[in-house]
Formats: structure tokens, sequence, C-alpha cells
């Protein structure tokens, strides 16, 4: 009996995954752009808090007198008062672009969490089907189609790493973002990218099962 899950329930998980995570936190879910700013916490954690102290606006006022007067000697002049609003009409709240509120990416321990659970969510998975299996490589159908050759294979797995994680930064996403997400929301870039990177994995299969 397989213990694999039916596709169906594959194809509902990861929906639900990403629709949670977009409607949890108004960005878009993605695991290579978590991986890149998780490793560089201090950096993000710098620049977070610089937002933060920007996003309140009277602070951010203040910053901005203190730093005229200290340059040109004197203060900014006063702005003019908005024209009063006419009786029974609502004020008219500032217009937001929702483009705007997505030009940085979710939180940093937002990310963080996301890639914990990742972990933890296969090591509970593989612990509950009983096919847990700590190893070292790719298991014995990579030895045989490959190499035999235990520092070969740590060397092509290594550049392959390697190989994704560049491409996933030129295609400015990895398949969760652009073909999970971009795709979703019927982004051209992402489309394309998706065509790309899953085209190539179909040639590739079929060059291994043919060639090799």
């Amino acid at each position: 009996m397989s213990a694999y899950w039916p596709w169906w329930a594959g194809a509902l998980g990861l929906a639900v995954l990403t629709i949670g995570y977009t409607l949890a936190t108004d960005r878009s879910f993605g695991v290579s752009g978590a991986w890149e700013r998780v490793l560089h916490w201090r950096r993000e954690a710098e620049v977070e808090r610089r937002e933060a102290g920007l996003a309140d606006e009277q602070a951010l006022v203040a910053a901005l007198v203190a730093a005229t007067a200290d340059h040109f000697g004197t203060l900014p002049a006063a702005p003019a008062s908005a024209p009063p609003v006419p009786t029974g009409a609502a004020p008219t709240p500032p217009a937001k672009s929702r483009r705007g509120a997505q030009s940085r990416p979710a939180p940093l321990v937002t990310q963080a969490v996301l890639l914990i659970s990742i972990f933890v969510g296969g090591l509970i998975a593989a612990v509950t089907s009983g096919r847990f299996d700590l190893r070292f490589d790719m298991g014995a159908g990579y030895r045989h189609l490959v190499t035999g050759n235990p520092v070969a294979m740590i060397a092509l797995l290594f550049s392959g790493g390697v190989l994704v994680g560049f491409g996933t930064r030129l295609a400015g996403g990895c398949s969760s973002g652009h073909g999970l997400n971009g795709c979703g929301r019927l982004s051209p870039v992402s489309l394309v990218a998706t065509a790309t990177f899953f085209g190539t994995a179909v040639a590739v299969s079929f060059l291994l099962w043919k060639v090799i």
C-alpha cells in the first residue's frame, strides 16, 4: 500500500497554505525570498527597525522639520490649511496603493516561522508515514542513476544547489513564488518563469531516462 498522499490532498494542502499565508500576511508566499532574508537577518532586522520609525507619521514629520532647521537654519513654512469639508460629506481617506503595501516582504519573524514550519511539517509527515530515514545522499536510485562515488555525489548535489540558488535570484523567485502565487495572480513574469523551469525539468528528466 502506498504511503504517499493522493494528488488531490497535496493540491488542497498547497492551496490552503498559499491562500492562508497571503490572507494572514498580505504578501505572496515564497520560500527562496524567505530563506535569503533569514540568512541576512541582521541586515533585515535593521531595515525593519528603520521602517517602523518611518511608519510613525508624526515622528517622520518631526525628523524632517529638525533636519530642515539644522541644514537651512530655519523652520519650514507651515502647510496651508485644507479646505473645509462640506456638511454631511465624509472626509476622503488617503488612497493606499496595494502594490505599495506589498513593496516590502512579510516580517522577518513570519518568514523564519515559515521555514521552520516547512522543516517540522516534513519531519512529522516522514515519521508518521514510517518513511523517515536519516541519510546523506539521495538514495539508492540516485546512486545507480548518476554515480556511486560519494564524493562525486556530494559535489553534484552542491553544484545543483548553487545553480538552483542562482536561478531563483535571476528569475526573482522560485517554484513556490512563481508557480503557486504568481501563476494564481496571472502574472506574466511568473507564467514565463514557471513554463521555463518546468519545461526544463521535463526535458532533463527525459534526457536522464533515455540517455543515462
